[in-house]
């Protein structure tokens, strides 16, 4: 039985180390699911595995890609759907991928919906009114033409609130209404285990782990990508605080302050979004 095996789980919760010991276990590589690895620029901010843990087992979909390529779930889907099935094919009975990347393990799981290509034009436009105008006049028009995708998606994010809109103004539907599809078919089982700590183990985990990227290289890091901050890429915590001190906004402990508690509030989130799937088997760790 051709078996996929997902370990997901919280920023810094420990799933590298897990899923390179499962995968050596199974004979597996490992197919990382994590939307900001797979960008070479993005080293240290993003904590690719190390060389060490690089060379203990092979992995997939680690800085493959630049932050210029317009890389999304959808490329991510179709890539690693055929990844999956070129490595069965080659005889794996079981594989491992490991992320926490919410919306990409979920392309994977049920495919996504079949959205209309982005309009730049359009994009552009409303991209120069969130520069401009701030992202509340964008987030009230999104209620008043689509109050399913208000009341859903991360309206702190500017970029979703765009992107939801887009869809609204190009295609004259709601952009809830796109995600209404059926499942996807795969030709293989999907197994999902989730791992956890203790709220005060991974938050302490959290901040030690931001600092040592700071110990790495991360403001030098941050510091040769300023010129790019408005790729998408690059709306990430870790780097968009360096961004505010390096325009003077807020002072460097600051800025390290924000990205610990930034970086919890995403685990946060993710751990949100997992909650409401039973077929996770959770593992505390």
């Amino acid at each position: 039985m051709r078996r996929l095996l997902i370990i997901l789980g919280p920023t810094a919760v420990g799933k590298t180390d897990y899923s390179i010991g499962l995968a050596r276990s199974y004979g597996s590589p490992v197919i990382s699911c994590d939307s900001r690895q797979i960008f070479r620029e993005m080293s240290i901010g993003t904590a690719v595995p190390s060389a060490e843990q690089l060379a203990a087992v092979k992995h997939y979909f680690i800085q493959g890609h630049s932050i210029f390529d317009a890389y999304t779930a959808g490329r991510y889907e179709l890539e690693a759907i055929s990844l999956i099935e070129e490595l069965f094919e080659q005889g794996h009975e079981t594989l491992v991928m490991s992320g926490g990347s919410c919306f990409y393990i979920d392309a994977v799981c049920k495919g996504l919906d079949d959205f209309p290509p982005a309009d730049s034009e359009l994009r552009e436009t409303l991209s120069l009114r969130l520069r401009e105008e701030g992202v509340e006049n964008l987030r009230q028009e999104l209620r008043r033409l689509d109050p399913e995708s208000f009341a859903s998606i991360d309206i702190a994010n500017g970029q979703r609130v765009i992107r939801a809109l887009e869809v609204c103004l190009m295609t004259g539907r709601k952009f809830s209404s796109f995600k209404t599809s059926t499942v996807k078919q795969r030709s293989f089982t999907i197994e999902k285990i989730g791992l956890n700590r203790p709220r005060e183990e991974l938050y302490a985990r959290i901040n030690a782990r931001v600092d040592a990227m700071m110990e790495q290289g991360l403001l030098e890091e941050a510091r040769a990508l300023l010129p790019h901050r408005d790729l998408p890429a690059l709306r990430t915590v870790g780097y968009r605080e360096l961004f505010d001190y390096f325009d003077g906004l807020i002072t460097l402990d600051k800025a390290v302050e924000l990205i610990r508690r930034n970086t919890r509030h995403y685990a946060k989130r993710q751990l949100t979004w997992w909650a409401r799937d039973s077929s996770i088997r959770w593992i505390n760790l």
